[in-house]
């Protein structure tokens, strides 16, 4: 039996301690009025992002837009992930998975309401959790797939029910599928909510600013300021505009090439944080020549890694279909290495010496990725073509019909390796060992265990050449100094603000 529990004391204590070496740990001689001055529990944090969700109804509207600013600030589930997307209590302060990894039983935490004053019971968590399970239009449906029974044995005692074990549904859960909602609430998710997390929704500017307000009768540790507010600026030029001119404390997804501008301003401290943001360039599998792995081979031995990584600005080496972040990573650099000869001889070898190949890259992705590859495929004879179309078409062509010989697109999603153990996918991508062992690693209740099947797959995968992975993602981040503990790693899916403050000066 595996269990968990949630201490916040402890928790707070660490925290406290992490602050207290941080700054310990600085220059002795730093000028007193370069630190920023106590934390101000009435300041407004402002933020500025990118992508402006479409509407605020997580239940039913998938991306990434929702996900990073409702998960963990406006809506709560019995667990959450952590930066490092390990897997914590949330709404629950105890979780045990049975020996056999089909019960999971959640202990709810004390006095948890709703933002409209009503307490959370067990019973909010079961309504929650089987709309899920049997609304095929929530999200998160596919993931309940394996649920048997959700059931509450009294007022503060969830156990959920798998027909078979799933190492993944623990996971599935620190997503909108695990997000708990009152029952039978009339709320228009559309435009408002009525979570139980830290803040609450005072306001939305369509096409502007989306305001939040500190819950002050939230159940656990009140938030650090009295406000935040999201500034949506989709042009990368603007954002930085708007940070120098002192508008945001915090600007997220800062473009590389303008990175510079923000730390020669001396008004920002620039962090790169970790994604499980794949860039992938697909293979078209089944269809010739890319149907020979020699030809994959060669593809992936013409492409200077560290180059291409140079020109986009951020992102670290990745030679496999799982991230550093993700369970099953390994360093699996002994696959492939930068050989233009090499592939010339696998070309000559597959009879594929004057091979002319078609890239189609969602037009938003720019033009850096391209060039580099047209470059580095023209060394080894290769002409590539770019169809630069829009987002739409390339779900039509590549994604549904897959009309394609290379693609290219960033795979954000945490743990999806199950794409390579899926030949209806539009990699076309069949390997018969590949989803044994992915179906072996899903049914191991040890996740260590688990996650080593997994390697193993992602091993075979990257040997058989099923696709390049150009690069892991990074996300910089600009951060003014009077910010503290604004989060850095994985916050392209989600930015848990509760421990965030803001000094009244630098």
């Amino acid at each position: 039996m595996f269990r968990r529990t949630r201490r916040l004391a402890l928790i707070s204590a660490l925290a406290a301690t992490a602050v207290i070496l941080s700054a310990c740990s600085g220059a002795p001689d730093q000028e007193p009025s370069n630190s920023p001055s106590a934390p101000d529990p009435d300041a407004t944090l402002h933020v500025g992002l990118v992508l402006e969700p479409t509407n605020l109804d997580i239940r039913h509207t998938s991306g990434a837009a929702l996900e990073q600013i409702l998960i963990d600030n406006i809506y709560e589930g019995l667990v959450t992930r952590t930066q490092e997307n390990e897997i914590e209590g949330r709404l629950a302060s105890d979780y045990e998975v049975s020996s056999d990894g089909l019960t999971y039983t959640f202990t709810l935490e004390d006095g948890i309401v709703f933002h409209d004053g009503t307490p959370l019971t067990s019973a909010d968590v079961v309504s929650s959790y089987e709309t899920v399970r049997t609304d095929a239009t929530v999200q998160g449906n596919a993931e309940f797939a394996a649920v048997a029974s959700i059931t509450a044995p009294d007022a503060t005692t969830v156990e959920i029910v798998l027909s078979e074990p799933n190492q993944n549904f623990l996971f599935a859960l620190t997503g909108p599928a695990g997000l708990v909602f009152k029952t039978g609430d009339t709320t228009d998710l559309k435009t408002a909510e009525n979570g139980t997390g830290p803040f609450t929704l005072t306001r939305w500017n369509k096409g502007s600013t989306i305001t939040f307000a500190r819950n002050d009768a939230y159940w656990g540790e009140k938030a650090g300021v009295a406000q935040v507010e999201f500034q949506y600026i989709p042009d990368f030029t603007a954002g930085v505009n708007a940070a120098i001119a002192g508008d945001v404390d915090v600007l997220t997804a800062v473009d590389p090439n303008l990175a510079p501008q923000l730390e020669d301003s001396g008004e920002f401290d620039l962090t790169k944080g970790r994604t499980t943001d794949k860039a992938t360039l697909a293979f078209n599998n089944k269809k010739a020549p890319l149907d020979d792995v020699r030809v994959r081979e060669a593809l992936r031995l013409a492409i200077d890694h560290e180059a291409l990584i140079e020109a986009v600005g951020a992102g670290t080496p990745l030679y496999g279909p799982i991230p550093e972040l993700d369970p099953g990573y390994e360093d699996l650099s002994d696959v492939i290495s930068y050989d233009p000869e090499k592939a010339k001889d696998l070309l000559a070898e597959a009879g594929q010496e004057d091979l002319e190949l078609t890239l189609t890259i969602p037009s938003f992705y720019g033009t850096t990725v391209p060039k580099v590859l047209i470059s580095d495929f023209a060394k080894v004879g290769v002409t590539l073509d770019v169809d630069s179309v829009e987002f739409a078409a390339w779900l039509e062509d590549v994604y549904t019909n897959h009309d394609y010989d290379l693609s290219f697109v960033l795979h954000v999603e945490p743990r999806d390796f199950g794409n390579f153990a899926n030949p209806d996918y539009y990699f076309g991508y069949d390997n018969a060992e590949v989803q044994d062992l992915y179906a072996k690693a899903l049914e191991e209740v040890d996740p260590d265990k688990s996650a080593e099947l997994l390697a193993q797959a992602a091993r075979i995968v990257s040997e058989e050449h099923a696709a390049d992975w150009l690069y892991n993602g990074e996300t910089i981040t600009a951060v003014s100094p009077i910010v503290t503990g604004f989060p850095e790693d994985s916050i392209n899916s989600r930015i848990n603000l509760a421990g965030v403050t803001v000094s009244a000066e630098k």
